[in-house]
Formats: C-alpha cells, structure tokens, sequence
C-alpha cells in the first residue's frame, strides 16, 4: 500500500476529523508562517515538537508511520544543512580539516546557525504540513476553497488530478512489477526498453481515460460545474480559542527569543 492509501486513509479516521477545517488550517498554515518568520532554529524545533505531539497523541496517527513519512524530507533536510554547515563561510572558526591541499573542512559559528536555522525550518514546516495532510480530507478542503470563492474549473481540475494522480500510480506499479517479473531490468539495456514500454503505456492510459472521463461527463450532462456536496461541523470555540492561545504563545517565543 502507497503512502497517499495511508494519509487518506489517516485523514478520514483520525481523533481530529469532526473538528473543523478552518481550526485545523489555522494550526497548520498559522505554524507554517511563524516557522518562516523566526529568526532562530529553537522555536521551529519546539513547535515541531508541539504538532508531532498533537498528530500522535490527539489525532491518533501511527507512530511508526508518522516517523517514516517524516524521515523522507528530514533526510534532505540533513544533507542540506550538512553542506551548508561546512561548505558556508564565517568569521568564528569552531572546528577545521584539511582533508586535501585543496580541500579544507571547516565549521564556523556563523555556519553552524545558518545549518540548524534551515533544518529546524525544514523540520517545523513538515510538521505543520502533515499535521494538515493527516487530519483534513482532501474533500474539506476542496469545500473550503468553493467558500474561499475559488473559481470552480480550478477547484474541479484539482479534484480531477487529485483522484488520477493515484490511479496512474498504481497503474505504473502493475506495469513495473510485471516487467520485473518477466526479468525486464536485469540489463541496461533490457531496462532502457523496458522503461520505454513504461511511459508509452502509461502516456496511452492517460489518454485513454482523459476520453472515458469526457464521455462519462456528457453522459452525465456535465454543465461545467461539478456537483459538491460541502458539509462540516460548526466551529467549535473552544477548539479555536486553544489553537489561538497556541500561536500565541509561539509569537511570544519569538519576540522573547529575537528580542
């Protein structure tokens, strides 16, 4: 089973569905943007410390799939900062080796903040971005944004991508596993055709079902607008007021911490 099964299957059955989308989108994007605006690596890391919290203990996500899903982007995330933290220049020097006369290693103050300011960044953003993607259907938000008065043939080929996105997926999967089987990439060469076959295959269902999905939609007497049945809890104020209070208190972190 892939990984959007999962976040799916997560988004519809979590402890947090009956809450309201706008609550969880004000956590989510309200996180984002604080973790963009800090000026230090110590309040991303706390408030991505905060959402894994919630997405496990209140949402009742997996924790075992939740540390696989974020070890993904975590692992770029430390490449990256890895580089930056001796590949970029300052002034207090920490530490130094030359490895090569032209080649030298070396960490400086300035560099160690540069690389653990874009880690915990990284870190509290995908934090923030799961904690959305797991607790919020992609139904809700596709509600959210027809009130957000956005126009409707965005909406309806967001919805349309979303849904054979996954389909091409698993399609190409099939396709891949039996060239496997049938020893399709034991060789370079063998491999290259087989890749060839792929894409063509899947280019031809692509287009195969772009013309079943036309026809089913005149069949339908498709007008232009997909039908969208939009249905949500009220906001619950107490859920808001807590979420409030915690962004709150974040910025707080942040002009005590910058100050």
């Amino acid at each position: 089973m892939f990984a959007h099964d999962f976040l799916e299957e997560a988004a519809h059955h979590n402890a947090l569905l009956q809450v309201h989308p706008y609550t969880k989108l004000l956590l989510g994007i309200g996180s984002i943007i604080l973790v963009l605006l800090t000026p230090n690596y110590i309040v991303p890391c706390i408030l991505a410390i905060t959402l894994s919290i919630v997405i496990i203990v209140v949402a009742k996500i997996n924790l075992k799939f939740y540390l696989k899903l974020l070890g993904i982007p975590l692992s770029f995330a430390f490449i990256s900062a890895f580089i930056i933290i001796f590949l970029s220049e300052g002034v207090t020097e920490i530490w130094s080796l030359q490895l090569f006369p032209w080649l030298t290693l070396t960490i400086t103050e300035e560099s160690l903040n540069q690389g653990l300011h874009v880690f915990s960044r990284v870190f509290g953003g995908m934090c923030a971005l799961f904690f959305i993607s797991l607790t919020t259907p992609m139904t809700d938000l596709f509600g959210i944004m027809k009130k957000f008065k956005i126009p409707d043939l965005f909406i309806d080929l967001s919805m349309i991508i979303y849904r054979y996105i996954f389909i091409f997926m698993e399609k190409t999967r099939q396709i891949y596993l039996a060239q496997h089987m049938r020893l399709g990439y034991t060789k370079p060469r063998e491999a290259i055709k087989s890749f060839s076959m792929l894409f063509g295959s899947i280019f031809i269902t692509s287009w195969d079902a772009g013309e079943n999905l036309i026809h089913a939609m005149d069949c339908r007497c498709y007008n232009g607008k997909y039908a969208k049945m939009i249905t949500s809890n009220p906001v619950e104020w107490r859920s808001l007021s807590a979420v409030s209070l915690y962004l709150f208190i974040i910025i707080g972190m942040i002009l005590w911490t910058s100050g």
